[in-house]
């Protein structure tokens, strides 16, 4: 038998009558994924997901990469499945677990026992394995707390599955099963952290950028597309929506308070943005604001941003310190593309003293004498789309 992979869901088992489709949809996202790197065959049973491959050619380690950053299985194991014997089991430990034994000074067996019908309780199986273990090699001692290896022998339905400790997988729920969303995506550390953060809770997103060349450069905006490049081994595929926003910010240059223009051009981004979501079919706006991070970012220049739209609008990230988003833009892999020194929309026109405490009047009387309705019509159809696939990873 070969080598496979299970993925071990965490909150999906404590779903109620509907937790088939969150299984379902873990395991089409899989397949999707899958589909890189060979042929496999994807099942779940009692709780865990079965990613079997069909033959040789199958890429194991990119596979086991790619179910790593898949959300909804918090654990990801490579195991050996093999016959319901406990000598085929001991067997299986031995060749499976080589180098793992050899490398070792302390073990544990540790057993569990779906199939009940199988003659031997978890502890009497363990207490086989483990002193035949302890009998054929001698430079390993038994230790129960906290031993260097743990061989994990599940017998379940079909077969004994063989493996040692499970490498923590993405968590979350399946992206999908939360609906759609529009994550307004710049080029810096924090929105891309929102993005996963939301998409980790189920939610797939489609992105907008706003891109106001020729104040913004190329360069500026191939970044952004390569921060989206990056979610997408976590995300699945992203559809970015590329804004053009240089009339909008001129616009507002001419018309409006520069102590407000950082503000009113927020408010036009919650707004193109809701229009991208009603063409899109997503039914919330995600941010990557962080209360008191800078001036538009206090919480009554949120309101005066939020109350253009009627869309809920998640701010993941909104509690968080700089050091807590960076220590997960790190993990996710933005980081460092986050940091090139590329400017962005946000830095055009920077009012030398914004207004910190706005309010939804004033705003209103700044936009006044604006064709507010005919800017963001301009500014959506003239959208650039790009589509980014999941790419294999070399």
């Amino acid at each position: 038998m070969k080598e496979i992979i299970l993925l071990k869901l965490g909150e999906l088992v404590l779903k109620g009558l509907n937790r088939h489709n969150f299984e379902e949809q873990l395991m089409s996202n899989a397949r999707r994924r899958l589909k890189l790197y060979g042929d496999f065959k994807v099942y779940s049973k009692q709780s865990i997901t079965y990613v079997e491959p069909k033959n040789e050619e199958c890429d194991m380690d990119r596979a086991f990469e790619a179910m790593r950053k898949t959300f909804g299985a918090n654990h990801v194991c490579r195991c050996f499945p093999c016959e319901k014997d406990k000598d085929a089991m001991l067997s299986g430990i031995q060749n499976f677990l080589r180098e793992e034994l050899a490398a070792a000074g302390t073990f544990k067996v540790e057993c569990k026992r779906s199939d009940k019908t199988f003659p031997l309780n978890s502890i009497q199986l363990a207490q086989y394995l483990g002193g035949e273990l302890d009998e054929r090699y001698p430079h390993l001692t038994a230790e129960m707390h906290h031993p260097d290896l743990t061989v994990y022998v599940e017998v379940r339905d079909t077969a004994a599955y063989i493996h040692g400790t499970p490498v923590p997988g993405a968590g979350g729920l399946p992206v999908g099963m939360a609906g759609r969303a529009v994550s307004l995506l710049s080029g810096g550390i924090d929105s891309p952290v929102a993005s996963w953060m939301m998409a980790k809770r189920g939610l797939e997103l489609e992105m907008v950028h706003f891109f106001s060349y020729p104040y913004t450069s190329q360069e500026a905006k191939e970044k952004v597309l390569e921060l989206a490049r990056l979610l997408t081994p976590w995300t699945g595929r992203l559809t970015v929506h590329v804004v053009p926003f240089t009339a909008i910010q001129e616009e507002l240059r001419r018309s409006c308070p520069e102590e407000l223009f950082t503000i009113l051009m927020r408010r036009f981004m919650m707004r193109i943005s809701a229009e991208v979501a009603k063409r899109c079919g997503a039914g919330a706006l995600v941010t990557g604001e962080s209360l008191g991070q800078v001036a538009s970012q206090t919480m009554t220049a949120m309101e005066c941003t939020g109350a253009v739209t009627d869309l809920p609008i998640f701010r993941p990230v909104v509690g968080m310190d700089k050091d807590e988003i960076v220590r997960i833009a790190r993990y996710i892999g933005t980081f460092e593309t986050s940091i090139l020194p590329y400017e962005d929309c946000c830095t055009v026109f920077t009012p030398k003293h914004p207004r910190l405490k706005p309010t939804v009047e004033e705003c209103l009387r700044a936009e006044e004498g604006l064709d507010v309705e005919g800017l963001v019509k301009a500014a959506a159809d003239g959208i650039e789309r790009v589509h980014i696939p999941v790419k294999r990873e070399d």
